[in-house]
């Protein structure tokens, strides 16, 4: 049973749904939830008909009102109907991947129901609630996949047994790496940009403990783009609490120079991660998959604190000034230069095979279910 509640988690999972469904000795059983299902965020969930991915459940569970408090509420909402699809679904193993609620009440109710849980991106470090979030699936998992030797380190200082742990990289890497991207003239084509001028990716989340000031973020970061007066591509938040101060905030900066997107699909966003020039704001994508495009990234704010990463990273405060003197600084030919052959620090692109090759060897008893933490 497979669990994504977000566009991100999709590029985590989207290899390993159809390496799964290549095999005979394996099978999925897709949950689809939270922002797939809302159209105010691009209905993300017709992306998994697009690619032919055959979805078992679709559980609503997002409250309206982008607050801390239905947030918290939505996903009580999510933990009862998940617990009845895996009533109803009876998986032998729930496959999560990343740091958000809904991946953690996934994991509660499966360790309560006695299925074994397994976590993709287990023991990274985060600067929010996603951080926290993330760590606290790992005392529920059964299995983790790790992107990389400081997450393994993490998980056994934290207590983890190790024969639970494999460093198999960051599955949402293996497409881009292997090619599976939109070519340049449909990246500009479809957000109708000018190829020989720069282009700049703006992703910017709220974070949910200073939801309060998310607006004003935001605004510090379009003020920056907005002086610079280059192309803009973007893409909406998350729906976590604060997200619609963000998306507020953005509805004041519509102009022509910023094209703005609820969703963007897999394959043309990574074309448009390797056509831009910088990537801009607090996804974990400026960490993660921008160094595999040797694509600067400008990173805002603490959303992202403590995360391993490459030297294609310029970490900055929410302050227009320095947002923008970092953009201008990646914008240098000498920068994207120095960036030429960097190692990503989140694996080489064969992280699902490596994912799925583990699943359908894992043995499933006691050994694998009765956890003892080591501290």
């Amino acid at each position: 049973m497979v669990v994504t509640g977000s566009r991100g988690e999709y590029g985590y999972l989207r290899r390993i749904l159809r390496l799964i469904e290549s095999r005979s000795d394996l099978e999925h059983d897709l949950v689809v939830t939270n922002m797939h299902l809302l159209p105010e965020f691009g209905a993300s969930v017709n992306l998994f008909a697009e690619d032919d991915v055959r979805i078992g459940h679709e559980l609503y569970m997002a409250l309206d009102g982008s607050t801390t408090t239905s947030m918290s509420k939505s996903l009580g909402v999510f933990l009862l109907s998940m617990t009845d699809a895996i009533h109803n679904g009876r998986p032998d193993m729930i496959l999560l991947a990343g740091d958000r609620g809904e991946q953690l009440m996934a994991a509660i109710a499966g360790a309560h129901m006695n299925v074994p849980v397994a976590h993709i991106q287990a023991g990274e470090r985060s600067g929010n609630i996603d951080g926290m979030t993330r760590h606290a699936i790992a005392r529920f998992a059964h299995m983790h996949f790790a992107a990389n030797q400081d997450a393994m380190e993490r998980l056994i200082r934290s207590g983890e047994q190790e024969f639970r742990i494999h460093v198999v990289g960051a599955p949402q890497l293996d497409e881009f790496l292997t090619g599976e991207f939109a070519p340049a003239d449909d990246v500009v084509a479809r957000f109708r940009l000018d190829a020989r001028r720069p282009t700049i990716l703006l992703l910017q989340h709220s974070v949910t403990e200073q939801a309060e000031t998310a607006a004003e973020q935001m605004a510090v970061s379009l003020r920056a783009l907005a002086g610079l007066r280059l192309q803009t591509v973007l893409i909406y938040p998350n729906n976590d609490a604060g997200s619609a101060l963000v998306r507020s905030a953005v509805d004041a900066f519509r102009g022509p120079w910023l094209r703005i997107e609820r969703n963007v699909a897999r394959a043309l966003y990574g074309g448009l991660m390797r056509l831009a020039s910088v990537i801009v704001g607090n996804s974990s994508s400026g960490l993660l998959e921008a160094p595999s495009f040797e694509l600067p990234a400008v990173n805002v704010g603490r959303r992202q604190d403590g995360r391993i990463r490459g030297r294609n990273v310029i970490d900055v405060p929410h302050d227009e000034q320095r947002i923008a003197e970092a953009v201008r600084r990646a914008l240098e030919p000498a920068f994207r230069t120095s960036l030429r052959g960097m190692v990503n620090p989140y694996g080489d692109g064969h992280a699902s095979e490596l994912i799925v090759e583990i699943l359908a060897s894992a043995k499933i008893d006691e050994t694998l279910l009765f956890k003892q933490l080591r501290y």
